[in-house]
């Protein structure tokens, strides 16, 4: 007699999971350059000052924020239409936009090169804009797919080490090409970032924006999205439930699956547990993105085509750690592994405190490669644990995830960029440099970025160790209603998250 299967079973042959998998490439590659590059280029290409260049990068978080859930509740309610399904109408619309207003944001501003920084400024935000809803619009339908496509957890995890080996994959790409364009070109007079390298981030951003649209392109060709059943759905049905303990043993049980709406998202604890990880994951693997680049420059004083180099050990890292993802996932369960990403990150921050630590920095890189691509994947399994079943509003919880994600990241970039100690200064503090031998004005500039890499994501590394031990009596995915002073409590820590982690 065979296993009993969960309803609706469904198993993906390797050629769908290889095209669905690369449905992404083109947010990969856009969001590397986004995170990687746009601080640095805005203040040593553009000229920028700190505070300006933060400000630019807060609005394209707050627009990816506020577009998620507006994304993921319409993505949920749209219904298949000429042959399309509903998840993959939004990933069309989205790669439209991010096509659209990507290539214009690494560009100097047409005819208005020499403008006032406020006029540059008010140039480029509704392409920062319109980048980002498509931005918001991909990533969502194209994680909502998963468990349209995959019903075994096991199958959700390697979907989503697909997904990021891909993602891993398109970093290692942006890296390269940066590392060709910057660092192999004939210029021994020039081993500094400066305004006559926009040429080098114009052409690198069309070059993503190419292999994203091929990609794309084979996303929509090779995957057969599911289609909706437009039938309507009880609230509550009896439905046998297989499901996985913490030793990945099956455990099959009757229960009453129950029809969930935002609402009712709202009242479970475990959204919000769920969303404090994944929030927690973004800050760890984002901000040290953001910041690596400058602190590769301004801390350490290496020469540009470090950039390049040292991302590309990260992600190159990343990618062969998640091939072990699911293997790691059968023996020790979810929330050890994520428990092993996080130390790996913390490992990382420990070696970045020491001074001088010049080319062991590749060290430290290797680490939070292996730990950011640990935990990102980790938490994106989890995320679609808590969605389970629950298939009707699958996108509004993923939605509801990128709002935290989004905001958080362009709250605290906006805040490190103000504490800055020469965030004041018109220009950034290169332009007028004390001593001809580094690239900043003072000694606080020098170690500023250090700070920042060994704090952020190293405090918030602890949090999420803090929320994952609230997680450990219960498997995640289980609906139920929970205590609501409990609710509430997760609820308001989620919105003070930004003070607590910067405390």
């Amino acid at each position: 007699m065979s296993d009993p299967q969960p309803r609706g079973h469904r198993t993906l042959p390797r050629s769908r999971r290889f095209t669905y998998g690369v449905g992404h490439v083109l947010n990969d590659l856009c969001a590397s350059m986004w995170f990687s590059y746009l601080l640095v280029y805005l203040h040593k290409v553009v000229n920028f000052s700190n505070v300006l260049a933060g400000q630019l990068l807060m609005v394209g978080q707050v627009s990816d924020a506020l577009c998620t859930p507006f994304v993921g509740y319409e993505s949920d309610r749209t219904r298949s239409g000429c042959g399309y399904g509903r998840r993959k109408i939004w990933h069309l619309i989205g790669t439209v936009c991010v096509a659209c207003g990507f290539p214009f944001i690494f560009n100097l501003c047409i005819t208005c090169s020499t403008s006032p920084d406020w006029a540059q400024f008010i140039y480029y935000v509704p392409f920062v804009v319109i980048f980002q809803f498509g931005w918001a619009s991909t990533q969502i339908s194209h994680l909502a797919l998963i468990p349209d496509l995959a019903s075994s957890p096991s199958l959700r995890v390697e979907l989503n080490a697909i997904r990021y080996a891909f993602t891993v994959l398109a970093n290692v790409a942006v890296y390269a090409i940066a590392w060709l364009l910057l660092g192999l070109e004939d210029r021994s007079n020039h081993h500094d970032l400066s305004p006559e390298d926009a040429d080098e981030f114009r052409n690198l951003a069309f070059i993503a924006i190419g292999i994203g649209l091929f990609f794309s392109f084979i996303f929509h060709m090779g995957t057969n999205e599911p289609l909706r059943p437009h039938r309507a759905e009880s609230v509550t049905e009896d439905q046998p439930n297989v499901q996985e303990d913490e030793e990945n043993e099956p455990i099959i049980k009757k229960t009453r699956r129950r029809k969930m709406s935002w609402k009712c998202w709202l009242k479970e604890v475990q959204f919000y547990q769920v969303a404090l990880l994944y929030m927690c994951t973004r800050l760890m693997v984002n901000m040290t993105q953001v910041y690596m680049p400058l602190y590769l420059t301004d801390t350490l004083n290496l020469d540009k085509a470090y950039i390049a180099t040292i991302p590309l050990v990260t992600y190159l890292s990343g990618f062969l750690s998640s091939f072990a993802m699911k293997g790691v996932n059968k023996a020790v369960g979810r929330k050890m592994t994520f428990f092993l990403g996080v130390m790996c990150v913390l490992f990382a921050c420990d070696w970045m405190w020491m001074p001088n630590i010049g080319l062991q920095v590749y060290g430290a890189a290797v680490l939070l490669g292996v730990g950011g691509s640990t935990v990102l994947v980790t938490s994106l399994s989890m995320t679609a644990d808590l969605i389970g079943e629950n298939l009707e509003s699958g996108a509004f919880v993923y939605g509801a995830m990128s709002f935290t994600d989004k905001l958080s990241n362009g709250l605290a970039v906006t805040l490190v960029q103000t504490l800055h100690p020469c965030s004041d200064e018109k220009v950034m503090c290169k332009q007028a440099p004390c001593d001809s031998t580094t690239s900043v004005c003072c000694d606080a500039c020098q170690s500023y970025y250090q700070q920042v890499m060994v704090y952020v994501p190293g405090g918030v590394g602890l949090l999420a160790l803090l929320v994952l031990a609230t997680l450990i009596w219960k498997p995640i995915g289980i609906k139920t209603e929970g205590n609501t002073r409990l609710t509430i409590c997760f609820a308001a820590l989620l919105c003070f998250k930004f003070d607590t982690f910067v405390l």
